[in-house]
């Protein structure tokens, strides 16, 4: 295709929107050597100075450097545009899907907003579902990421308008109260989903499940700044953080099992049949950018199908639901005539839900090769914000007692990156490809050990163990998504809000949590002031 003709258009206007928000200062302020450092959040490769409402939009250094400009921008309208079905390039949603558009879901390409209910094109939801059994095992007939639209003539597997978030209350052992008397207050969610709501049956492993055992959770979407930045820390610093936390035996609750067996790796916690550990994810189930977060998610969310991804995003229980549903039956031939391919539509319908015994040329990709290299060049290629106001006495201040109380021990300050010898398991992108933007030997700073903890909140995250989720740039995303809302499920409301989720009896963070009850009002303000300017 002419991808020129296509979109060339948008990149007159988008290259227009690039060069504004370019502007401003490209050095930072500090003269402090080690305030200086610090303020590159993502390296000399990979920091923006941009502060305004694009700052987790932009291209690093290493995009401009390595002549990469041009893909980026590209890349970026697939992240952008709303899908259609049938509208090249933007084409895809079907059978099903969760949102018409990326950004939808990551809004200002940061972290979700809270929301009061759950609707799939209300701009800012962030939320995805999670359906599992009482004993925390995803359900097999709904896909990971429980779809909730459907184009015709299929069914949506999940009936949205039903779904109810209801938020709580949520007093902790402390009354919500500081020693001095200052308040806080901590509010979670709870989902209510009627039995009747659902298409397709409950399945766990094929089997079916009452509808008493069933539960769901919301987990938010995530910023996706700097996350090329991340794949380059080498997979052996992650082990030797690993076997620091391992060793050192300081938190209640250990390691993860999954990903960690004592001084090595748990059969689970390296990506495929790669050497490398996962890294993404609240729940660490992605390693290699290259086939994470973006590359899976522009095929699961929107269900559009590229080169590393050629089939739909289903389950063979819808399939069979919607292949046997009379109504779908009825109309499927004048939807889909080129998969009239048995003469019997049971069959024809099923093979095309699954894309079994489907012809090649049936096959041809919604996002071509091109494109979805221009995808990844955008992805790899997002600048992390600088860190801001790191001179201020009050923020060092702040800094200092972050790392007294013990935060700086889950939330690492900083990584040296390596070689960026990327992988890439799909076997589309050759190692250290030249077709993407590379960050060798930067030291960054996200504040993050990568490594999974439990905190015990009320109505947790599925199975409890949550990646530390890095704070470099969150500090914006007020300015840049309109909400502050932080962990998995945005019952945070404010940093402090956050903190204080870090506190039950059992938590990782208890004694860190401890401490920071105990310290002054100005002094608690400082830190928090500190982790908005980092």
């Amino acid at each position: 295709m002419n991808r020129t003709k296509s979109i060339g258009f948008l990149f007159a206007g988008g290259l227009l929107a690039f060069a504004m928000a370019s502007c401003g200062p490209k050095e930072p302020v500090p003269t402090d050597p080690q305030v200086l450092e610090e303020t590159y959040t993502g390296g000399e490769l990979g920091t923006t100075f941009n502060t305004t409402q694009t700052a987790y939009e932009d291209p690093t250094p290493a995009v401009e450097q390595a002549g990469l400009t041009t893909a980026f921008k590209y890349g970026e309208y697939f992240f952008e545009r709303t899908y259609t079905q049938n509208n090249e390039p933007f084409d895809g949603l079907g059978p099903l899907y969760i949102r018409s558009s990326c950004i939808a879901c990551h809004p200002g390409y940061g972290h979700g907003k809270r929301m009061n209910r759950y609707r799939a094109d209300e701009w800012g939801n962030g939320y995805l579902l999670v359906f599992t059994d009482r004993n925390d095992t995803y359900l097999s007939s709904y896909t990971g990421m429980p779809q909730t639209k459907a184009v015709a003539p299929f069914k949506a597997p999940l009936d949205e308008d039903k779904i109810q978030i209801n938020w709580l209350n949520y007093t902790d052992e402390w009354g919500n109260r500081f020693p001095d008397g200052e308040s806080y207050s901590l509010i979670y969610p709870e989902v209510y989903i009627p039995e009747d709501a659902f298409y397709v049956p409950l399945e766990v492993g094929g089997n079916p499940i009452p509808y008493s055992d069933f539960v769901c959770r919301l987990e938010s979407t995530i910023g996706i700044y700097g996350t090329g930045l991340i794949d380059a820390i080498p997979d052996d610093s992650l082990k030797a953080q690993y076997q620091k936390e391992y060793d050192d035996n300081y938190m209640p609750n250990g390691l993860n099992p999954a990903m960690w067996a004592g001084n090595d790796w748990a059969p689970t916690g390296l990506y495929g049949n790669t050497n490398h550990p996962k890294r993404y994810t609240y729940a660490l189930t992605r390693g290699p950018l290259q086939d994470a977060p973006g590359a899976n998610a522009i095929w699961n969310i929107t269900n559009v199908t590229h080169p590393t991804k050629m089939g739909h995003y289903m389950t063979a229980a819808y399939a069979t639901k919607a292949s046997q549903d009379p109504d779908v039956q009825a109309e499927f031939y004048n939807y889909y005539p080129q998969y009239n391919l048995t003469g019997d539509v049971e069959t024809d319908i099923y093979n095309y839900l699954m894309m079994a015994n489907i012809p090649d040329e049936l096959k041809e990709p919604e996002m071509s090769a091109e494109e979805y290299s221009d995808f990844m060049v955008w992805h790899r290629g997002l600048a992390v914000p600088a860190a801001r106001d790191l001179g201020n006495e009050e923020v060092q201040r702040g800094r200092a007692l972050f790392r007294e109380i013990g935060c700086a021990y889950c939330h690492r300050p900083s990584w040296q990156t390596g070689d960026d010898d990327f992988t890439d398991p799909a076997g589309f992108f050759a190692d250290s490809d030249p077709r993407l933007p590379r960050y060798p030997n930067q030291k960054i700073w996200p504040y993050s050990d990568y490594i999974q903890h439990k905190l015990h909140m009320e109505n947790d995250i599925r199975t409890g163990w949550c990646r530390t989720t890095p704070l470099w740039g969150r500090g914006l995303s007020a300015i840049c998504t309109g909400a502050s809302d932080r962990l998995h499920d945005c019952r945070a409301r404010t940093v402090i809000e956050a903190i204080m989720w870090h506190g039950n009896a059992e938590s990782d963070a208890r004694r860190t949590v401890e401490k920071f009850r105990e310290l002054p009002k100005e002094d608690r303000d400082a830190i928090v002031k500190f982790i908005e300017a980092i």
